[in-house]
């Protein structure tokens, strides 16, 4: 008995030493009884350049992160946020990847938040008998902050666990090197998983990525990776996606997509063709660190060597399903080979840090990986069975805007009671560089004549001023810069009646891309559902978010194709023209009583969309009656007759 006392004193006495030396205060490890977040710093070094002013001096800084869980849960998923405050570039972590997929070294000064890998998720002590090596996970960081001199320690704004359900406290110093905090679960959030499950339910977003593997063997396995698209305006075109191998592995081959670059050097030259000695690298697709992947033409989707696999070879195109569910999903499967020491059928390490972008398309922001249950697919066999695969993980990336982006399409404004146009905003998609000389980024966009709108920019200025004198409207000098858009579109008010309205709406392709399968949505307040029809389009209203005030339109079947801009009849003296889409949308008013279409400004979108991309638009609305600065020809012809009538 007394044997088993002194055993047992010294294992308490052992753990309780080593929770003192990895983390930052003892006392806050024992009384939180939830997840402690702790963040310890060391002085930094001085590096070079040495430079005058002190604020701008780079010092080297090293760091420990920890997390430990204290609770009676299990923590999956481990996620921490960490607000740094002083320009740090951050050149390493080790046990954890940025959760945004930002591939280091990046710059983290406004904050980041730091997720687990490869330990993903945190035992309790209860379920491991206090193994701090599956309770607890400590990340070092090294990287550069500046104007933070010795002694001075370069501490964060504040840390906190970055998972769903939890409740941070006040964030506590531990003297000047350090600093924790303690988060329990909130008892007012509800969970969709149960503690005893085993893998983290799928999250949605507006871009799902899921990584399969469907066959594992001791030194390699297939993949099967497929991109989801679940927002009812997102789109990709010519879609590329990239990832980080986390342990040197590599493509062997791939059906369905392929990589943007094929080069084995980096396997022959390196550890790869050392450990792989009997491996014909001549085969051997990719070898890069962080691979592009681009998919393949619908000409290969029938080849047996690299198609053959569904909803694969579409150029990249992913439509949402709004528009066509069978076009809103891509997918390609890989055989990736692997190295020391996960050689085993059972180890599975699947790449990190995964980023997707696409042409003329919204920007997309990706999450960690993370472990979720198995897919399950119809048997191949043709039973009523589904079969699971080994393992599954998730990625899900979110449509994000940066402050300060531009737009990538913009709109136009016009209607039949105004002559001018109300063209595109000055640099809406942006401003060239060196403009001081010859335009003026600030100035607003001179209204133009009807016809001026058919022309690219760089041939409007003449009718533009000649416009502006004709009725009286500012002449900015110098002139205004021009959208530098490559894709406008003209919204007309066409008519407005008894009963009903119309618009015209055209789209104009100023680039040198063709859009195959485009689309523009529109949102309307007040008027979208009096929508009627659509002429030369097709369309219909769809619900966002539960608000039915969205109408998606796109080219008919076989007239579905924008296509870029082409020369005049006479390239030297005709202007270049752009590919052009027109139709006609009519609106009802019985089913919006009080709609004001032209003084109300009702009859006007409040946002537009192209491929999924939203588009800057005129800050004002074309005027009418009293309101007009300008008046048409008829009502100057008009006037006489009104003084005879006045006067009689």
């Amino acid at each position: 008995m007394m044997i088993s006392l002194r055993n047992l004193c010294s294992f308490f006495t052992i753990l309780l030493a080593t929770i003192i030396l990895t983390t930052t205060s003892f006392t806050d490890a024992q009384s939180c009884n939830g997840i402690l977040v702790s963040y310890s710093s060391s002085t930094g070094v001085q590096l070079p350049p040495n430079v005058t002013d002190p604020k701008k001096q780079p010092y080297r800084f090293e760091s420990t992160l920890s997390v430990l869980n204290n609770g009676l849960d299990e923590l999956k998923s481990w996620k921490v946020a960490v607000e740094f405050q002083h320009d740090e570039y951050l050149v390493s972590a080790s046990n954890a990847v940025l959760a945004d997929g930002t591939t280091l070294p990046a710059e983290v000064g406004n904050g980041t938040v730091f997720a687990g890998f490869p330990q993903t998720d945190l035992k309790t002590a209860v379920e491991t008998a206090g193994d701090l090596t599956q309770m607890q996970a400590q990340v070092s960081l090294v990287g550069t902050v500046f104007g933070v001199a010795p002694p001075d320690v370069p501490l964060p704004k504040s840390i906190k666990l970055a998972n769903d359900g939890f409740i941070c406290q006040k964030t506590t110093g531990q003297g000047k090197n350090g600093t924790n905090v303690c988060c329990t679960r909130d008892p007012k959030f509800k969970a969709n998983i149960t503690t005893d499950e085993k893998f983290l339910p799928r999250q949605n977003g507006d871009l799902t990525i899921m990584y399969d593997v469907i066959r594992s063997y001791d030194s390699n396995y297939w993949a099967e990776v497929t991109i989801g698209n679940q927002n009812p305006l997102g789109r990709l075109d010519n879609w590329r996606l990239s990832w980080d191998w986390m342990n040197d592995e590599f493509i062997f081959t791939m059906k369905g997509a392929y990589p943007s670059v094929l080069d084995a050097s980096g396997c022959i030259f390196g550890k790869q063709g050392t450990y792989y000695k009997d491996l014909d690298f001549a085969n051997v697709l990719n070898c890069q660190r962080r691979p592009t992947i681009i998919d393949l033409p619908p000409t290969k989707f029938n080849d047996t060597d690299v198609g053959k696999i569904p909803s694969c070879c579409r150029n990249g195109t992913i439509l949402p399903k709004s528009m066509d569910p069978s076009k809103s999903i891509s997918r390609f499967q890989m055989q990736v080979y692997k190295m020391p020491p996960v050689l085993n059928r059972s180890e599975l390490s699947p790449p990190q840090n995964w980023k997707i972008s696409g042409s003329l398309n919204p920007d997309y922001k990706c999450g960690p990986l993370v472990r979720v249950s198995p897919t399950e697919n119809p048997d191949p066999t043709g039973l009523p069975l589904n079969k699971t695969v080994m393992a599954s993980w998730q990625v899900v990336c979110n449509i994000t805007t940066a402050k300060g982006t531009s737009s990538k399409c913009c709109v136009s404004f016009s209607a039949y009671y105004n002559e001018s146009v109300i063209p595109c905003k000055t640099c809406a998609c942006g401003c060239p560089k060196n403009t001081a000389r010859t335009c003026s980024t600030t100035a607003p966009a001179m209204w133009l004549p009807s016809d001026a709108v058919l022309v690219p920019f760089e041939n409007r200025t003449a009718k533009a001023y000649a416009w502006a004198g004709i009725k009286h409207l500012p002449t900015p000098n110098p002139p205004p810069c021009g959208d530098n858009c490559g894709v406008s579109i003209n919204w007309h008010l066409l008519s407005d009646y008894n009963k009903g309205w119309s618009a015209r709406v055209t789209l104009f392709n100023w680039g040198e891309t063709n859009f195959a399968d485009w689309f523009t949505a529109v949102q309307m307040d007040k008027a979208a559902a009096g929508f009627e029809k659509m002429y030369s389009f097709n369309a219909s209203a769809i619900e966002i978010g539960g608000v039915n005030n969205t109408i998606i339109m796109q080219g008919l079947e076989g007239l579905n194709y924008l296509v870029g801009e082409t020369n005049g009849a006479n390239p030297r003296t005709d202007p270049r023209v752009p590919g052009k889409q027109q139709s006609v949308i009519s609106f009802t008013k019985k089913t919006t009583p009080g709609i004001s279409v032209v003084r109300g400004g009702d009859g006007f979108p409040k946002k537009v969309f192209f491929n999924g991309e939203e588009c800057s638009l005129p800050s004002v609305l074309p005027t009418s009656g009293a309101s007009r600065k300008e008046f048409s020809f008829a009502t100057l012809m008009l006037l006489p007759l009104l003084l005879v009538v006045f006067l009689l």
